[in-house]
């Protein structure tokens, strides 16, 4: 492959596996040039540069509930805008192939290349596929997937599930609990619980920890709790009026890897890439997807795990009264943790990269 393009972003369940989609096809093909293609002002145009890789921005938006929004007026206009840049970066860069990888940017790129018979992947990385993706499967060559069974919404001949790319870091657990327990200012021999809420934390979440801090203290139980950035001073002044030496508060955590390391049992939103990064680490995990989000296709994403028996799941609107019982009465059953941890592996997908790629380079060279 001589030029790939890959589109899409808006957050981070779009932006990392993108990044590691990029990162296989550079190591496969040291000379392909890669640039990316996002939507202005979105979180794409910072962090893809930070890894290295150009980008160029559409003036691109999505549609707001609100039907006779400023912003929905403009949409016309800027979608316009979109596939004229579209069209033009298609013909400046020349690419063997363009990915979509979700998010309102893959749209007018991956519509501009079909129409040019440029072959086009799209990588779909929820149970239920957001609604731009759903539209360019009708053309798109082949679509890969982070979770089976997705031909209620793809053409079940050209839909290969991948699972979801991960950051190579996940995979690297192997570190000693004494050591990532220290990543955190953890030094017991206590139960560790590894509460995360997301990049930008979960208030839901955060409120149903502060309530089972009680009955958690009187299990001795270790806490690494993430509480998003802008709720990380609220929260170290409500614990200071508590004092736990046994509670680190980490507004955002860098080194996941360490975190999942010091786990022996994780609470998470059930975002695509978390349940995807959580099967691969294979931890007894409880989800509590967040109820704000499109379709609710957290708890979609959730219910493929759940279902068959990998993990537990507590709705949002009961975490508070549900989190602490729920935790302690599953830390004191091995036997059931353990289930959950072996269960839970066999949805992971390591080698998701690789299989996205491999679909890739077939549809270049076919």
């Amino acid at each position: 492959m001589r030029s790939v393009i890959i589109s899409g972003g808006g957050t981070g369940g779009h932006i990392y596996p993108a990044l590691a989609i990029a990162d296989e096809i550079k190591r496969r093909h040291p000379n392909c040039i890669i640039r990316f293609v996002g939507a202005e002002g979105r979180m794409e145009m910072e962090k893809i540069p930070e890894a290295g890789y150009p980008i160029d921005g559409l003036p691109i938006s999505g549609i707001e509930r609100k039907v006779f929004s400023k912003k929905n007026l403009l949409f016309p206009l800027r979608l316009a805008k979109s596939l004229s840049k579209a069209k033009k970066l298609i013909a400046a860069y020349r690419p063997d192939a363009v990915v979509g990888v979700g998010g309102f940017a893959s749209g007018p790129l991956l519509r501009v290349a079909a129409a040019k018979s440029i072959p086009t992947l799209i990588q779909e990385q929820n149970s239920f596929p957001g609604i731009t993706n759903r539209l360019l499967a009708k053309k798109a060559t082949v679509i890969c997937t982070g979770f089976p069974n997705m031909s209620r919404w793809f053409p079940e001949a050209r839909t290969v599930h991948t699972g979801n790319p991960l950051r190579n870091s996940i995979s690297n657990t192997a570190h000693s609990k004494a050591e990532a327990l220290a990543a955190f200012n953890l030094h017991g021999s206590g139960k560790v619980i590894f509460i995360m809420g997301g990049s930008l934390g979960a208030r839901t979440i955060n409120e149903a920890v502060m309530a089972s801090l009680k009955e958690w203290s009187n299990q001795d139980y270790q806490i690494i709790w993430q509480t998003g950035q802008r709720f990380v001073k609220e929260y170290e002044e409500l614990l200071a009026q508590h004092p736990n030496s046994n509670v680190s508060i980490v507004g955002f955590i860098q080194r996941m890897d360490l975190a999942y390391s010091a786990a022996d049992l994780i609470v998470s939103r059930a975002g695509a890439m978390s349940i995807s990064e959580l099967a691969l680490v294979g931890k007894p995990t409880l989800f509590v997807p967040s109820p704000n989000v499109s379709e609710d296709h957290q708890t979609k994403n959730a219910r493929t795990l759940t279902d068959h028996h990998a993990a537990l799941l507590i709705p949002d609107a009961s975490v508070s009264e549900q989190l602490g019982t729920t935790v302690t009465s599953l830390l004191n059953d091995p036997e059931r943790c353990q289930h959950l941890s072996q269960t839970l592996k066999g949805f992971a997908k390591p080698d998701a990269a690789a299989a996205v790629v491999d679909q890739l380079e077939k549809i270049v060279l076919q």
